[in-house]
């Protein structure tokens, strides 16, 4: 019996010192703990969580009220539990792609965890949470600079008055009617996914439901429901004008964020099953490819001079508007388009605190041209999403220059789709793209 006893003892001690490796955790247990975590944070706020297609049975139990408290101590342990798995996964044999899959994972992880922190009251400068959130590095620029673009739009400007002043006079000519907007939205949008699905092979099941809404701080959003459909909302609270139709209609849907996420979910989720991807966390590094790519989508779908012709042609008579004024509205907003990383300057200065609400209103009002309503707006939107702002420009610069540094460019549009397609169709953060 005692040599019995020593010898279980030291198949025991063995068994410690030499633990079994199939006990190792994998990326996929570690990918379904971290959907699972998403899940819970967002339980707590709305945001977090831009869309969930997996599992039922990976959602957590609704809250007792929702005055539950925040149990930010245990979520911290979790994710980094999660870390600490991930970095123990064995990636020997791992392809290239799933190396991607591991890095990317790695940083939503990081995401997930200082969203933790913030909801537990951690603060962060404009710029760390922008690293921290989105895996990016935003640029900076002094105000001297957007004072030269106002300078141009002050030449091209007729009228008389500030540029601000001229600016809206100018652009009232080009607000689409209200009671054409769902014609002039409806056009736009199937014509920009006949464009796309020329290139791109989608379910056939694909579609969306287009709504219109208002009180938002944003002015276009896409709740992708999973299977292929999309939930497109568009906010009427203000004018809006005939360039937003494109714009709108190539972000919100094709080849943006309603093919983004419908390529994930069809190329990620069911044809590997990587499970991660079955969630879409919101303040995470996915949002940057997700708007940097659904802003220069725009310009894959309409390249070059077609847009202005497609709109000329189609769209200014369909919402009753002069035609022959497109070429110096177009010209005008390429400049203002410019000065789009204003709007980050302002985000900056106003969430670290150095400046006031009504001075970030004014900074925009200024240097996006936004009326007082609409600058007010905008400060709404950096109180609920922060430096989210970052994804929108730098994201589509990352993008631009990702797609375009591998033979995408605008002379050679196949190539162009093609590499887009692969953007859309795996893992990437801002890291991995601007290599």
């Amino acid at each position: 019996m005692t040599r019995l006893f020593i010898a279980l003892a030291c198949l025991v001690l063995a068994a410690c010192n030499n633990p079994d490796p199939t006990n190792k955790p994998t990326i996929d247990t570690v990918a379904e703990g971290y959907v699972k975590l998403v899940l819970r944070v967002g339980q707590y706020d709305k945001d977090v969580v831009d869309a969930y297609y997996g599992p039922e049975e990976w959602k957590p139990a609704a809250l007792e009220s929702k005055d539950s408290p925040f149990p930010a101590k245990e979520l911290l342990s979790l994710a980094e539990s999660l870390q600490t798995q991930l970095a123990s996964v064995d990636v020997a044999a791992f392809s290239a792609l799933e190396m991607a899959r591991f890095a990317m994972l790695g940083k939503q992880l990081t995401a997930i965890a200082t969203k933790i922190s913030m909801l537990n009251g951690a603060t962060y400068s404009f710029d760390e949470e922008a690293k921290r959130l989105y895996d990016a590095e935003p640029p900076s620029f002094p105000l001297s600079h957007f004072d030269e673009l106002l300078t141009q739009l002050d030449a091209k400007l007729p009228g008389e008055g500030s540029v601000a002043e001229r600016y809206s006079a100018f652009a009232n000519d080009f607000v689409i009617p209200k009671e054409k907007l769902d014609d002039v939205f409806r056009v736009a949008i199937a014509e920009a996914r006949k464009r796309t699905l020329a290139h791109f092979t989608l379910a056939e099941n694909e579609n969306f439901v287009l709504e219109y809404v208002n009180d938002k701080s944003w002015s276009g959003y896409n709740y992708y429901q999973g299977n292929g459909q999309s939930l497109i909302q568009l906010n009427t609270d203000f004018p809006i004008y005939i360039d937003r139709a494109i714009d709108l209609a190539a972000h919100e849907g094709y080849p943006g964020h309603h093919v983004f996420n419908a390529l994930l979910e069809m190329n990620l989720v069911k044809n590997r099953g990587w499970m991660e991807f079955s969630v879409y966390q919101l303040f995470s590094p996915q949002s940057l490819i997700a708007e940097g790519s659904a802003n220069y989508g725009i310009d894959v779908v309409f390249p070059g001079d077609s847009r202005l012709e497609y709109e000329k042609t189609v769209l200014f008579p369909l919402a009753g508007l002069d035609a022959n004024k497109a070429d110096l509205y177009y010209e005008i907003q390429a400049i203002r388009g410019k000065l789009n990383y204003a709007g980050n300057e302002a985000a900056r200065l106003y969430l670290n605190g150095e400046i006031t609400r009504e001075q970030a209103a004014a900074m925009l009002e200024t240097y996006l041209l936004y009326e007082p309503d609409r600058a007010l707006q905008r400060t709404r939107f950096m109180d609920q999403y922060r430096s989210y702002v970052i994804n929108y420009n730098l994201g589509k610069d990352l993008v631009a220059d990702y797609v375009e540094s591998q033979g995408g460019t605008a002379d050679n549009p196949e190539k162009r789709w093609q590499i887009f397609q692969e953007l859309l169709s795996n893992p990437h953060t801002a890291s991995t793209i601007s290599r």
